[in-house]
């Protein structure tokens, strides 16, 4: 029997990707039932319904990369395609009744707070009211593309690599790539094999962790359908060696760091056989100071006959193609960007205001921050999934979304059962959260002097610094003594009697 002394507040989830799908399961097994899920595209899925590029897959494991509640047996690969992961993620959300609540093609424009509500303008000119909003925006979805001279010049076909053109074909093509990172590779592996000639236009090179793919039989397959405790045990398996060796390794481990770093230098070794392209192809900072790259065919594509590696830096795009700075114009029929993302934009441009009209810019305007990397001071009952310092990096971004929903619901608990008036951590609360990663972060390989995604613009890595159990553990129960009680100008202390409740 339902508790009618318990609140049901209104919800409104912005994104049906992953965890946005997550999100919406989780709110009504909790009892929810008010929830408005928004979507800006015509379908669920995100980050794989976005990136249709050639080889696109997961760089984890396909049974680690599930919902724990629904292991897929239906993975055609260890590292899924995806479009795999995209039909995973539709048959998920359909199951779970979610796709019918989706408002598609419908994005949020407006979102501000005023009197204990927020109030929601969608860009089909639509308004809501709602107690909470949930940023269910993702990390990597706005292209990040790079500032070159003549970009506006080039006559041929040009496009992002998170906005790939099916439509033009690469057969017997002069194709260029700009990049070499997670992306990059996994398109150079494939479009290698049809380019008339590919060019690499390589600013820093990667370093390359060989993990085999293996191609799952239909005895596999069957021997894990209807079976969803063995699924779980093959995800925790994955879930064991990723987080003791490729996390571990990042992080400060030392011995899981010269083991990874002995097997990366060693593959590059042996599987590039000229000196000279192995060189260009050799790093100078620590391994897994970027994201490391798994891929068992880069190597061989980079050695294939119509590939060449370019590392002098471009000077200017022509109409014709790329001169680099060494005076060289590289001609080109079709040029591929394949510069990555955005990674701070979260769920900006929206136009987002918190308490008293604290804009997020302005928020954030020093330094993109925020409480155990779902809370923004000023901003109350919003919740930002896969916010700052969110242990991204080789590790399953499901099964981070699943620890912070928990901590999320619980959050929503205290307001529902009133023992908070609103939902919003401290200013203090904030820096001693982000002190205590600073504190954290010297150990790490992140800040092995080099230039990645992973740092904010002072070069401090928006990463996790300790283990995936200690984060776990830290997102297991709120501490309340860290959010207001009721307004900014009255903050009641928490009794430990309310907090054991």
């Amino acid at each position: 029997m339902q508790n009618n002394s318990v609140k049901n507040p209104s919800v409104a989830v912005i994104g049906a990707g992953m965890t946005g799908i997550l999100m919406a399961i989780k709110l009504r097994e909790a009892g929810i039932t008010d929830i408005t899920i928004l979507e800006k595209a015509d379908k669920v899925g995100g980050t794989w319904r976005e990136n249709t590029y050639p080889g696109v897959a997961c760089d984890v494991p396909a049974h680690m990369y599930t919902y724990s509640f629904q292991g897929n047996p239906e993975w055609k690969h260890r590292f899924a395609h995806g479009s795999e992961i995209q039909a995973y993620m539709e048959q998920v959300s359909c199951e779970h009744g979610v796709t019918d609540q989706v408002r598609f093609n419908e994005s949020l424009e407006e979102c501000h707070y005023r009197d204990g509500k927020w109030y929601l303008s969608t860009s089909k000119g639509n308004s809501m009211v709602v107690d909470f909003v949930v940023s269910a925006t993702g990390i990597l979805h706005h292209p990040a593309y790079p500032d070159i001279k003549g970009m506006d010049s080039y006559r041929g076909d040009m496009f992002h690599t998170a906005r790939w053109n099916h439509d033009v074909s690469l057969k017997g093509k002069r194709v260029g790539i700009i990049g070499t990172g997670s992306t990059a590779t996994q398109v150079i592996s494939e479009i290698s094999k049809t380019a008339g000639h590919l060019t690499v236009f390589q600013r820093t090179p990667q370093w390359v962790c060989s993990v085999p793919d293996k191609v799952y039989s239909e005895a596999d397959k069957a021997k894990l359908r209807g079976n969803q405790r063995l699924m779980t045990r093959l995800s925790e398996r994955y879930a064991f060696a990723f987080r003791n060796i490729f996390t571990a390794a990042v992080t400060g481990n030392k011995l899981a760091h010269a083991f990874v770093n002995w097997t990366t230098r060693r593959n590059l070794r042996k599987s590039v056989r000229d000196p000279e392209l192995r060189a260009k192809l050799t790093p100078d900072y620590k391994v897994g100071c970027k994201r490391l790259i798994f891929s068992s065919t880069f190597y061989e594509a980079m050695q294939s006959e119509n590939v060449h590696l370019e590392t002098n830096a471009i000077e200017r795009i022509t109409e014709g193609g790329v001169v680099t700075k060494d005076g060289t114009e590289h001609q080109l029929d079709v040029l591929i960007l394949a510069t990555g993302f955005n990674p701070f934009n979260f769920m900006r441009p929206m136009n987002l205001t918190g308490r008293d009209g604290l804009a997020i810019d302005d928020a954030w305007a020093e330094k993109v921050q925020a409480y155990r990397s779902v809370c923004i001071p000023g901003f109350p009952n919003f919740f930002l999934m896969l916010g700052p310092n969110t242990p991204i990096g080789n590790y399953s971004v499901i099964a981070m979304s699943e620890v912070q929903s928990q901590y999320v619901l619980k959050l929503i608990d205290h307001w529902r059962n009133e023992r908070v008036q609103t939902v919003e951590a401290t200013e203090d609360a904030k820096v001693r959260f982000n002190s205590y990663l600073k504190a954290g972060m010297g150990k790490t390989v992140w800040v092995g002097g080099c230039q990645s995604w992973y740092l904010d613009p002072d070069g401090d890595p928006a990463m996790w610094p300790y283990s995936w159990e200690q984060w776990v553990k830290e997102l297991e129960e709120p501490d309340l003594d860290d959010f207001l009680r009721t307004s900014p100008a009255e903050i009641i202390p928490i009794t430990p009697a309310e907090k054991a409740a």
